[in-house]
């Protein structure tokens, strides 16, 4: 039977970038037999997935050139702008008839479509598919996978998410991925604020915080960052599953979004100045739970058991 270099049974696999979540995604593609091949800034970032059996590439048109379905998650809209759409070393510039290009990183909807438009005059065709679920969800195989694009593309790309997603939906045409991601930012952006300011207040109160979280994680104020952020607040983790920067700068286009829509979201701009006041204080690169950092100067909170918060006032 001849199937088409798009629609093979086992399509090869192109990857570009290892960060926080992209190393344990490819690596989910990698376990469940998919030839990969990868390109990331740094070689030495992808060392422990060459080791497992994918193979280099210097730049993303290399990849482009050698995969049927090209998978990215980088860092900024300018990142995704360079890895699909650069003349010279961009997946356009080695994009095959009917390969699929699939953009994970959380980026602007103006630039999903212009990608889509990019892919449909190479023969090719685009989803953009932010994730939600952090390091864990992306170790653990279980992101949210929000999609913008074709529905019949989706399905082609369908498997390769399933290896590392638990919830995909299809949520429109090219674009409609990363408005729903916006959505999911601006949920956890005020809903982040509450969990420190209620750690705060349980502290000051005396209360002992892991028992507190016995207590209100079951509850009506129960959420996914209650349940996996605020036990890494209490033990002093503020390793990035998410980095502080990244999300300044998903909350910076979700506000320049709902001014190109004429709304207020006086919450989201809130938590963008507070968790921009977390990198004026040198923490771009922590995780998003060490918005801690910022309301516990805000009250003089100091905390001296290195066992409860540890005390991030210096």
């Amino acid at each position: 039977m001849n199937i088409d270099q798009g629609h093979r049974l086992n399509p090869r696999i192109g990857w570009i970038g290892t960060g926080v979540m992209g190393a344990s995604m490819c690596g989910h593609l990698i376990d469940a037999g998919y030839e990969v091949v990868l390109t990331t800034r740094s070689r030495e970032k992808a060392e422990t997935l060459l080791q497992r059996g994918a193979s280099w590439a210097d730049t993303p048109q290399e990849v482009a050139d050698r995969s049927d379905l090209v998978f990215a998650i980088v860092g900024y809209p300018s990142d995704v702008r360079d890895v699909f759409l650069h003349p010279d070393h961009g997946v356009v510039a080695g994009a095959r008839p009917g390969s699929v290009w699939i953009d994970m990183t959380t980026s602007e909807p103006s630039l999903a479509i212009e990608i889509a438009e990019a892919a449909a005059k190479a023969g090719a065709a685009a989803l953009d598919a932010p994730v939600s679920g952090g390091d864990r969800g992306a170790r653990e195989g279980t992101l949210s996978i929000m999609v913008g694009g074709d529905a019949a593309t989706l399905d082609r790309a369908m498997p390769c998410l399933q290896t590392f997603g638990k919830t995909i939906v299809h949520q429109g045409p090219a674009g409609s991925g990363q408005h729903t991601k916006m959505v999911n930012q601006t949920l956890i952006a005020s809903g982040m604020i509450g969990v420190c300011e209620a750690l705060i207040y349980a502290h000051r109160a005396g209360l002992d915080l892991p028992t507190v979280l016995q207590s209100v994680s079951s509850g009506a104020a129960g959420s996914w960052s209650l349940s996996n952020l605020a036990p890494r607040i209490i033990e002093g983790d503020f390793e990035p599953g998410f980095y502080v920067e990244h999300f300044v700068k998903d909350m910076g286009i979700a506000l320049a979004e709902s001014r190109r829509m004429n709304l207020c979201l006086p919450g989201l701009a809130l938590a963008e100045q507070l968790y921009q006041s977390v990198i004026a204080k040198g923490g771009g690169r922590l995780g998003t739970q060490a918005l801690m950092r910022a309301l516990a100067d805000m009250s003089a909170v100091e905390f001296n058991d290195p066992h409860e918060l540890v005390s991030w006032v210096n």
